[in-house]
């Protein structure tokens, strides 16, 4: 009974630690034992410059959405812009270096392969790729802005 009450109580302190650093998941695998915890996550629409949460409108925005596993959001819309997304949890960086020019700006044309911007997350510098041929027509977040996972970093006009 003792080693039960032990698993619970580690069980709560990783559901607390996920609840502070807002972590939706996590999988701990050690030998044969392995834990999954997943929280809702919380859907946020802007709307006017005010977020607010509706869940009807979720439940629309998320049949008439098909996310890729990029992190690439399809959005139809009057523009059909395409979304970019950050794929991790961290801070956004426009330059690959404090003294170099953004990677890219509104009006840059972009191809699958080109870095859009840096992620630093835990330490490491990802690369964030495009991931689709077009213009960048929007950039969402400003430099050394903390970026939660699926939040949309570029909106690309496709070719």
């Amino acid at each position: 009974m003792a080693q039960k009450d032990t698993d619970l109580q580690k069980i709560r302190e990783l559901i607390e630690i996920m609840e502070r650093n807002g972590l939706v998941e996590v999988e701990i695998k050690h030998g044969d034992d392995k834990i999954l915890l997943k929280r809702p996550q919380p859907h946020v629409i802007a709307d006017s410059g005010q977020r607010t949460t509706d869940s009807k409108e979720i439940a629309e925005s998320e049949k008439l959405n098909a996310i890729s596993a990029t992190g690439i959001r399809y959005t139809p819309n009057a523009e059909n812009l395409v979304e970019i997304k950050s794929p991790l949890v961290g801070t956004f960086y426009a330059t690959p270096s404090p003294d170099s020019e953004p990677c890219v700006e509104v009006g840059s044309v972009v191809e699958p392969q080109t870095v859009v911007c840096i992620i630093e997350a835990m330490k490491v510098m990802n690369e964030i790729k495009a991931e689709t041929s077009g213009t960048i027509a929007e950039i969402l977040v400003t430099n050394g802005q903390a970026v939660e996972y699926g939040r949309v970093l570029f909106k690309v006009k496709p070719d």
